[in-house]
């Protein structure tokens, strides 16, 4: 694909065709760990999207004259699987009318429900002509290939009305962030909460405590290869669990720590001494974000979950001095531990004009809702005020 005034328009089969400084030349300061080469290229370079997963590599890239200035993360979708914005349904009605719903085009980070920049852009380009060229891109690949669709997960609160703008139509989604208010000991964010959370959240640190656990916390930088061997059979009992494969490999989680150390930290939980549950964090100390990405335990613990991924978490951030700690997609049980809902919006661009009709209704009837349910949420708030700082 190829465009004018020496723009071209290129899609990438693997993001190694082009280098790490090149890619992440492109990334904004609210872009997010998650775009980073090394994070994308690792899960590439371990089989965990591309070959058999249902996640066909398809970046979308722009250059002029040889040098990239823009991208987006495109993948080429088989399955629905690994995007915390459900669609089962829509593809459903599409196979029921004798049509093809797969494979979609997705613009997301794989198995992640961040919010971020979905067009990247060089600081030195112009961003309105980088953005108008790779959605016009966009929209040329599901036309030439008669796709049925295109799904923009978790972009950027701009980018979703530019979107919208652009015929996509927006679909909400609730997450639980926990807020920095200049804390300066785990006990002061306590005194925020009504008396309720409090005594709650002290009586299930106590339980855990009564158990002889304690907590090793390990910056990526200082990580072993055994330590992600033990993190990884943790997370993976998560999912033996419930009867499920994980998404990620430890070779995945190995590579990702050798090229990213200094974004992640391990939060490791051990009873006499000895290992038994894991959390890990994804840190931006560029925008004062930690991600809640992972966790696993070993054995049953009352409590030990909520210990590790949560209470040992808001301790980093409160000692780091990090301002927002987002606990991931759904969970109501973490408005009890002194998270907030947060309401962010995905894009969706439905070909066939009588199913992209039956599409908005339904997003419209949604979002009915989505408020409804937000409304009452913020009703039982674990703050003693709602009021959270900007």
């Amino acid at each position: 694909m190829s465009g004018t005034d020496q723009l071209h328009l290129e899609i990438l089969e693997r993001l190694s065709d082009v280098s790490a400084a090149d890619w992440n030349a492109l990334l904004s300061t609210d872009a997010g760990p998650f775009l980073k080469h090394e994070f994308l290229s690792a899960l590439e370079e371990t089989g965990c999207v591309g070959g058999n997963t249902g996640w066909q590599v398809a970046h979308l890239v722009l250059k002029r004259a040889g040098q990239l200035i823009g991208a987006m993360p495109l993948y080429l979708k088989q399955h629905s699987y690994g995007e915390f914005v459900f669609d089962w349904s829509w593809a459903q009605a599409y196979e029921q009318q004798g049509l093809n719903y797969y494979p979609k085009v997705l613009c997301a980070i794989p198995f992640t429900p961040v919010q971020g920049s979905r067009f990247l852009c060089s600081p030195d380009a112009n961003q309105t002509e980088v953005q108008s060229t790779l959605i016009s891109g966009l929209k040329s690949l599901l036309t030439d290939n008669q796709l049925s669709s295109a799904h923009i997960l978790f972009p950027m609160s701009a980018e979703a009305e530019y979107l919208k703008e652009q015929g996509f139509l927006l679909r909400d989604s609730v997450q639980f962030h926990w807020h920095n208010q200049d804390f300066q000991s785990f006990e002061q964010f306590l005194s925020v909460l009504t008396m309720k959370r409090r005594k709650n959240i002290r009586r299930e640190r106590e339980q855990v405590a009564r158990e002889s656990i304690s907590f090793r916390h390990v910056p990526g930088d200082e990580s072993t290869n055994q330590d992600w061997e033990f993190f990884f059979a943790c997370y993976q009992n998560t999912y033996l669990e419930h009867q499920s494969s994980p998404y990620l490999s430890e070779e995945f989680f190995k590579l990702w720590a050798k090229g990213m150390p200094e974004n992640l930290h391990l939060i490791i939980a051990q009873r006499d001494g000895t290992p038994i549950a894991a959390s890990l964090l994804v840190v931006d100390k560029e925008s004062s974000k930690a991600y809640g990405r992972y966790w696993g335990a070993l054995m049953h613990i009352p409590c030990l979950h909520f210990e590790t991924a949560y209470y040992q978490a808001i301790e980093y951030c409160i000692t780091q001095g990090i301002q927002t700690f987002e606990g991931g997609a759904q969970g109501e049980h973490k408005m009890a531990r002194g998270f907030l809902p947060t309401t962010i919006q995905s894009a969706h661009l439905i070909q066939d004009p009588r199913f992209s009709k039956a599409v908005a209704h339904f997003l419209e009837r949604e979002h009915q809702g989505i408020g409804a349910y937000v409304d009452e949420l913020s009703e039982h708030s674990p703050l003693k005020s709602t009021k959270v700082p900007p």
